[in-house]
């Protein structure tokens, strides 16, 4: 028997470390691990420890004789990976940190309370003589793992376990409902604490650039997916779903989101952790159409093979493919030689299959249209038809327009073709790619300039939109070991100011802060209310409900 990682898997890394036979790919020290849709179990050399499983923070990994029907695809997922991937890599030997000085103090301030600050946070908090300062303008922590994943991928946020092992160390203190900039100066942190790292992720969506993008209708997937996640920002929008059919531009795991979350039966949804306006508007939505538009085809789709494959468990839901996938030249013939890589192959596989599946035996459905970029948005005083081109392969994988254009009628366009970072109070800012300059996580005066000492970044803010907690792991905790080891070579600046009026400043500026004690108490409350309605929790969508919740402790 062997173990088989599922669809909640984030890539995170717990399973590869405890795992005795390294059966489990890609690790950390190999290169694809930085891209990888998921991680991937060896059913040849697995032994059957059970080691992973208990490690695993969002129960991904489940023995092969245990699987419910939905996931047996995973089987033939997890040996497919290791067809062109090596088994035996991965698990080098990392170099010994260096030794931190004796006798010394380095306070680190931690700005963002996502997962990247959270794992940089968990790096720096293993040693006694660091104190770690967290802050987030936002009431809550755990950033885009709260606010991003969506409702109904409850053991996704799993890893919330993880991150609340990490905010009870002695040596961790959170700073909540503070905004750097109005309550605390980036000037001001710099003079407390020895390092500031700043993880603040790259929350605004990026732009289509078409004629009729500012139309009533045409909304930003962020807006949408924050709406129905409750994050304060957004819990007051209005979204009209009033029309039968929905477009959403892009085809990452985002836009997945966005289309399952329009057609999924209410009833279905009401057992999660969705806001509570959200799910009012969705009982009451007309639509029953989700078209999604793909610039390029099905093996440059960017969403993973789990999210991919999870479509087919919609209940009442058609999942419609093109009759013809259209494949790149690349593509066609390394799946002729069978030199195509597992994941690209996979994703043509699951498509296909989609397309071969009866259709019209649900009453809402999801259409996937490859190769194709709307031209423009078209409406009088509100979205009413999208107008695209097809695209066509040149040259192995370019695509160009042809001269096949054409409609779609629609109410809503949802654009989800990636995320922008925004500059930050106090750094150095890159304009070109949306980031903060670094080099090995130290912030740069300049693109391709200088360090400037005690600065840091993690997570997208570091090096753009691209990976997800994985990712965001490796990241957190290369940026915490470049905090160590700056604090061993004696580079870092030394504060010259307390933390001791950190409360009382951000107070004198209008922040209600939030400590641990009021978080578990807005926890205690969601999970409270949660319970009593059959539900993981309830979430509080105000500022001002959130610090009602805090209670004394705020």
């Amino acid at each position: 028997m062997a173990h088989v990682i599922t669809r909640p898997c984030c890539n995170d890394g717990s399973c590869v470390a405890v795992c005795p036979v390294n059966c489990i790919h890609p690790t950390p020290d190999e290169p694809d691990f930085l891209t990888a849709e998921m991680l991937y179990i060896d059913p040849e050399t697995c032994i059957d420890c059970g080691a992973c499983i208990d490690e695993c923070p969002v129960e991904a990994i489940v023995p092969d004789d245990q699987l419910e029907e939905s996931d047996e695809p995973y089987l033939q997922i997890n040996a497919d990976y290791y067809k062109d991937h090596d088994a035996d890599g991965g698990l080098v030997k990392h170099p010994k940190p260096p030794q931190l000085p004796e006798g010394e103090e380095l306070r680190v301030a931690i700005v963002g309370a996502g997962p990247a600050a959270f794992y940089a946070a968990e790096e720096l908090v293993k040693k006694r003589q660091v104190q770690v300062h967290m802050f987030d303008r936002l009431p809550t922590p755990y950033g885009l793992v709260r606010a991003g994943v969506a409702p109904d991928h409850a053991k996704t946020k799993g890893v919330e376990s993880t991150f609340a092992a990490v905010e009870k160390k002695a040596n961790f203190t959170y700073h909540l409902n503070v905004e750097v900039g109005p309550h605390v100066t980036s000037d001001e942190l710099r003079e407390r604490f020895g390092a500031v790292l700043y993880a603040v992720g790259a929350a605004h969506d990026r732009r289509l650039g078409v004629v009729g993008e500012e139309l009533p209708g045409s909304i930003a997937a962020t807006d949408f997916v924050a709406w129905y996640n409750g994050h304060p920002d957004h819990a007051g929008r209005v979204f009209d779903l009033s029309s039968e059919r929905v477009v959403i531009v892009g085809n990452g795991n985002v836009a997945l989101d966005v289309a399952r979350i329009l057609v999924t039966d209410p009833d279905q949804l009401a057992r999660t952790d969705i806001a509570d306006h959200a799910l009012a508007v969705l009982r009451e939505s007309a639509v029953r159409e989700v078209v999604v538009l793909a610039r390029r085809g099905v093996e440059h789709g960017a969403f993973t093979n789990s999210e991919f494959l999870s479509l087919g468990e919609l209940d009442g839901v058609d999942i419609v493919m093109p009759d013809e996938l259209t494949l790149s030249d690349e593509a066609a013939a390394a799946e002729a030689d069978g030199s195509l890589d597992s994941v690209k192959a996979t994703k043509i596989r699951l498509a296909r299959e989609f397309a071969a599946k009866s259709v019209g035996g649900g009453d809402r459905r999801i259409v996937f249209e490859f190769l194709t970029s709307p031209t423009a948005i078209v409406g009088s005083g509100g979205v009413e038809t999208v107008q695209y081109v097809r695209n066509r392969y040149v040259d192995g994988s370019s695509i160009e327009p042809t001269d096949d254009t054409g409609e779609i009628a629609a109410g809503v366009v949802v654009r989800s073709v990636g995320y922008r970072g925004n500059p930050v109070d106090g750094l150095p800012f890159d304009e070109q790619r949306a980031v903060v300059p670094s080099a090995d996580a130290r912030v740069l005066d300049a693109p391709d300039g200088e360090p400037i000492p005690g600065l840091y970044v993690a997570g997208w803010i570091r090096r753009g939109p691209t990976g997800g907690i994985g990712r965001n792991r490796y990241c957190g905790e290369e940026a915490a070991k470049a905090v160590l080891a700056d604090f061993a070579h004696g580079v870092l600046p030394a504060p010259t100011a307390s933390t001791d009026d950190l409360a009382d400043l951000v107070a004198s500026r209008g922040a209600n802060r939030i400590d641990l004690a009021g978080w578990k108490a807005i926890d205690a409350a969601e999970k409270g209310a949660g319970k009593a309605a059959g539900r993981r929790r309830i979430k509080i969508v105000s500022v001002t409900d959130l610090e009602r919740a805090a209670g004394d402790n705020a």
